[in-house]
This record gives structure tokens, sequence and C-alpha cells, in this order.
């Protein structure tokens, strides 16, 4: 089954296990609950270690399960490779720290999950990255803040949690033309409805936790590598992907994986050392995810929009942050990249600051107020006191959150239910 004429639908279900388990005949990808892999000989052994021979060696590094996952979630991607990793935090700073360390430099955008900006600001730069944040969207400021040492441009097709629209064909050309490394979070567009490798970023991570399980139920992260970027023609920018690497039999993985440097470096080095593996169950439990993920946004697309159409007409909402409106600033960018809809995750703002807006939180009944987003159920939460807490005023003033900042993740249930959830809840304010 040749992958390219095939639809996203049926990838979807298909990718990663074309055919039924050759050993059972099992249709459903099976769970294989194991740590460690039997090697056909002493030799066998030794070329698997050395990357000679392909095979699983420990269950911190591949697992059949997984792999199967990881093929998919490629394919649906339009990558090269991915590596499932435990979890979407997990995800994000391994493939940050796959190639930044003391003295480089990252731009990141200004629009971030909080805990993502909290790993660039504080964890990161601890050890010795610096790092600067800017409205990547903002050409010439993108380009002011590259720096002859900066590796990567860091941004997300979503802004968390504003849902402001990632321009990232101008992105990728202006970091493409200073030698940076564009990695995407594609978490809240999802690649059913955004594929940025097709649109010149260079590596996609995702939390799977989101969309892709669906459900709220199981962590996970991902990788995905698009295999065409020439670290080589950057010098020794990318010294841990071009250079001999002490911590694998130096190994210049530029070289030994040249279709998926990066995440095999990852899975080879970050991840078995560091070992936040995913265990085969939650590969599993995010294939399930994965086969009904086109039915899942579709529908939290066309629920978000009759939901955002009430918003923005109620009396007591004072602005609804969501792309589709041709009031907001990003609504032409998201006409062009998302004809289909998209941003069933935004905010609204309402009078009376944290309070009210904890009052109209407290009163929702269907809404779940919970820290997560892209479930089946609908989800609130307040992102100043919650999700963005560790950043101060100044920084949630750079990202647009105020204390009457209430962020919607809009479920799959019937619209009409939560449009009517949410005026009794607007009319306890």
């Amino acid at each position: 089954m040749s992958d390219n004429r095939l639809h996203f639908e049926t990838l979807q279900v298909h990718a990663g296990q074309e055919m039924p388990d050759a050993v059972t005949g099992a249709r459903a990808v099976p769970i294989y609950q194991t740590a460690a892999y039997v090697f056909d000989s002493s030799q066998d052994a030794c070329d698997r270690f050395a990357l000679r021979s392909p095979g699983n060696i420990y269950g911190r590094l591949t697992n059949p399960t997984q792999e199967a996952l990881e093929k998919r979630i490629a394919a649906l991607e339009g990558g090269t490779a991915a590596l499932a990793v435990a979890s979407g935090a997990a995800a994000v700073g391994y493939a940050l720290e796959n190639v930044l360390g003391p003295g480089d430099h990252i731009v990141a955008a200004d629009n971030l999950y909080g805990g993502s900006y909290n790993y660039i600001v504080h964890n990161l730069a601890a050890r010795g990255v610096d790092y600067t944040i800017v409205n990547i969207n903002d050409t010439r400021a993108l380009e002011k803040a590259i720096r002859p040492n900066t590796k990567v441009v860091y941004g997300e097709t979503f802004g968390n949690p504003n849902s402001d629209v990632t321009d990232i064909d101008t992105i990728a050309a202006t970091a493409h033309a200073r030698g940076c490394l564009l990695i995407i979070d594609n978490t809240f567009a999802t690649p059913y409805l955004m594929r940025p490798l097709e649109h010149g970023a260079d590596i996609v991570v995702h939390s799977a936790t989101k969309f892709i399980g669906g459900h709220g139920t199981t962590l996970g992260g991902l990788i995905v590598d698009d295999g065409h970027f020439d670290y080589k023609a950057c010098g020794d920018k990318f010294a841990t992907l071009t250079q001999p690497d002490p911590n694998y039999h130096g190994a210049i993985f530029a070289d030994e994986a040249p279709e998926a440097p990066f995440v095999t470096r990852i899975r080879t080095v970050v991840l078995r050392d560091e070992g936040a593996c995913i265990s085969p169950f939650n590969a599993f439990m995010l294939l399930q995810g994965l086969e009904t993920l086109s039915l899942r946004v579709e529908r939290h697309v066309a629920n978000a929009l009759k939901v955002v159409g009430f918003l923005s007409s109620h009396p007591k909402v004072r602005s609804v942050s969501h792309p589709a409106l041709p009031s907001h600033p990003d609504h032409a960018l998201y006409n062009r990249l998302y004809p289909d809809g998209a941003a069933s995750i935004f905010t609204l703002e309402i009078d009376g600051g944290r309070q009210a807006a904890w009052r109209f939180i407290d009163s929702l009944r269907i809404f779940s107020l919970l820290a997560n987003v892209a479930d089946a159920k609908s989800l609130v939460i307040h992102p100043a006191s919650t999700t963005h807490s560790q950043m101060n005023d100044e920084e949630l003033a750079a990202a647009h959150i105020t204390q009457s900042t209430i962020r919607l993740s809009i479920g799959i249930e019937n619209a009409d239910d939560l449009i009517a959830d949410l005026g009794q809840a607007l009319d306890k304010i």
C-alpha cells in the first residue's frame, strides 16, 4: 500500500500497520508489553547497538506498538520519521535539547503555552542557552532577533491561549535564510488541518495527550523529522548532528541516518540517557485516537464556530479572540491557511477581572474546569491563575493574557447544549 496515494482519513486508520500482525493475524495493533528483546546472536546484538542493523534493543528505545504509532504520525505529517515519547513536555524538551547547548540562542514566539515558555526562559536559560521572545509573525522583529549563534526558531501553529495564527511559510523563509532550524508545535491544529512541514517547518512536535488521544486519558508526545534540513551546510552550527558524537561511539548522525538525523539522535542519545519513553499501552491508546482524528476535529471546529458566533454577539462578552472573526488581526491569514476552519481552543474576555471570570467558570455545568485542551468534552480554565501563572504581569501582558481572559476548549457535544450552558453562566455575572 503506497502512502502517497491515500487520503488522510485512510492513513489515520492504516499507516504503520498496513497488514495484520504477522505473528497472530490481529487486525488491531497489538500491545507488545515487553521491556527487552532477544538478539539472534552476539554479532546481531553488536550490530544493533552500532546502528548497523535494524531491530529492537530495549523498551526505552523502541517497541513494535510504539513503532506503529511513529510510522502513522510520520505519514500523517508528511515526515520521514517520528519518535514517540512519554509526554508533550518531553517532546518539546528533547527537541530543543537535541541541538541547543551552552552559548546557543533560541528565538521563540511570544504566544506559547505557558509550560513551553517557562522551559525556554528558565530551564534552558539555566543551562546557558540564551533566548529572545518575539512576535515571530513580525518579519522585521524576527530578523532583528536572530543572532549568529541562533540555532532554532520555535513557535506553535496557533498561539496559546488566544488562537493567534502563525505564518509558517514566511517564518520558515526568514529562519532558513539565517541558517536556523524551524520547530513548530502542531498540537492545536493537528496534521488534519495543518502540516507545518509542507509550509517550511523542519521539525514538528505534538502533545499527543490533546487531539491525537482525544479523550483526556493518555499522556504522550511526538517529534516528527522532515529529513530535508541541510545541517552540514551550516558548518559547525549543529555539531550534535554533524560532528562525531562521543555519546554514541563517535557516530555522525547526519551520515548514519541522513533521512532522519534529528529524531535518530534523540532516540539513541537523549531518550536513551534521560528515559522519558512512552509505554506500549499508551502508544496503543494514541493509535486508537488517531483512527478517529479527522471525525472528531471536524466536530470540534463546527461546534467552535457556532459557540464563537454566540459569544461574539453577547452583551456581557467584551471580546472573543478567534481568527474566524473578521475583526481578528489574523483573519485573512486564517482564511488562507485554514479554508475548512480550525481553532476550537480560543479565549473570551468579560468585564470584572479575575473574580468575574472565576464566577463565570464556576457557574458552568457542562464545561469541565481542568488543565487540558482538545478533549472530546468541553473544557474551560483561567490561564492567568493556572496554565500561565508562572508568568509575571509584564510577561502576561506581552502574551495578551489578562485577569479577564478565559480559555475555552470546545468539545464534540451538541453545540446548542454548550451555548445554553455558556448563556446561563453569563447570566450569573
